[in-house]
């Protein structure tokens, strides 16, 4: 099965313009912006610019040069927020959620960057 994008989601309309967002960071293939509901000091989200459902697909399809310039956004995220250990942060939390059951709200590539406390358990186990 292949992916099927859905130009008219939220990410699609923010990098259109249509919605602003808080930038964090641009660059060619990609951005980065605070959320509008964090859920810690520093909540960032990163998306390519691409039509990518999730990371998967954009494994896929990307370009090479797509491919490295997310990659390297996110560290550049991480390294403005002042949160990576290499620069004396106390660290982060990445998060990339995917279809139904990884609760993917925005049918769009994101990670969400979680930093500036303790995160807490990965997961909450339940019975």
């Amino acid at each position: 099965m292949g992916y099927s994008y859905d130009d008219q989601n939220i990410f699609a309309k923010i990098l259109r313009g249509e919605i602003p967002c808080s930038k964090v960071h641009e660059t060619e293939h990609s951005l980065a912006f605070a959320d509008i509901a964090p859920k810690a000091p520093h909540h960032v989200l990163v998306i390519p610019k691409g039509p990518y459902v999730c990371y998967d697909h954009f494994a896929a399809e990307a370009t090479d040069a797509e491919i490295v310039d997310y990659t390297r956004a996110i560290g550049a995220v991480c390294a403005q927020l002042g949160v990576s250990p290499s620069d004396g942060g106390n660290g982060y939390r990445m998060i990339a959620n995917t279809g139904n059951d990884g609760v993917q709200e925005v049918p769009h590539l994101h990670v969400h960057i979680l930093a500036g406390r303790n995160i807490g358990p990965m997961i909450l186990m339940r019975p």
